[in-house]
């Protein structure tokens, strides 16, 4: 397939890639990539990305050819107007190739690269995901919890009371529909989620705690909050962690 398709005048546009990136440090890409993702990735001179700095290390991590003081590397404001996303495509709607990258794993998925890829397809630009690591299915996937029904919720509230509320909401959803349910927390906090988890939930309720996923020091474990009231804790502070539960 080719990477560019004909604009409603007969211009051709160049695409869109979603281009994932390592879930850690220092991991060589082919760990973490097809070999076809990483020749795409390195064929691109025109990137759009939350954070310029770790795009560069990332891109480093690629084993990306180019210079990188010569390669187009554009943040994306996180409340961006229509105009400014344009701009951010411009490249794409002259015929070039744009690539998206979050700061870890998968663009557009918990990510606010999804407004940019929105804005693509509303410009009619041909919009390519690649094959590559999400911390989301990842987790899922490890935890033995339910693959069919399953729902991703981001942060839950900070504050103590509106937490606790949260978690008791998403547990009742769970057990009525039969659905895991997936969010994270910021790393220095995941040791207060475990906490609030273990002391919130129903004793039989599964939780699966999966953090540095896609890395040497990966850790996925799931159990009834029953046997985690009694289990060894992981050291959960400042890892990226993801928490899943199952009544």
């Amino acid at each position: 397939m080719s990477d560019a398709q004909a604009s409603p005048r007969g211009t051709p546009y160049g695409t869109l890639f979603l281009v994932p990136v390592a879930l850690g440090e220092d991991t060589p890409w082919a760990h973490f990539l097809p070999a076809q993702t990483q020749v795409i990735a390195a064929g691109l001179r025109h990137f759009v990305v939350e954070n310029a700095r770790a795009a560069r290390a990332h891109l480093k991590q690629l084993d990306y050819p180019h210079p990188l003081r010569e390669t187009d590397i554009r943040e994306l404001p996180a409340d961006a107007a229509e105009p400014a996303l344009d701009a951010l495509l411009a490249p794409a709607l002259a015929g070039e190739n744009i690539g998206l990258m979050s700061d870890a794993g998968c663009p557009a998925v918990a990510d606010p690269g999804a407004r940019l890829v929105a804005r693509a397809h509303a410009l009619d630009l041909r919009v390519a995901p690649l094959v590559g690591p999400s911390s989301i299915l990842l987790g899922l996937m490890g935890s033995g919890l339910n693959g069919q029904s399953f729902a991703f919720h981001g942060y839950l509230p900070v504050a103590d009371a509106e937490r606790d509320a949260a978690l008791h909401a998403l547990e009742n959803e769970s057990r009525k529909l039969g659905r895991t349910q997936i969010f994270i927390e910021t790393p220095y906090r995941n040791e207060r989620m475990l906490d609030a988890l273990l002391r919130t939930l129903n004793p039989e309720t599964r939780v699966c705690v999966a953090c540095d996923l896609n890395t040497d020091g990966e850790y996925v474990r799931t159990l009834r909050v029953r046997a985690w009231r009694k289990a060894a804790r992981p050291a959960l502070a400042r890892r990226p962690a993801l928490f899943l539960l199952l009544a």
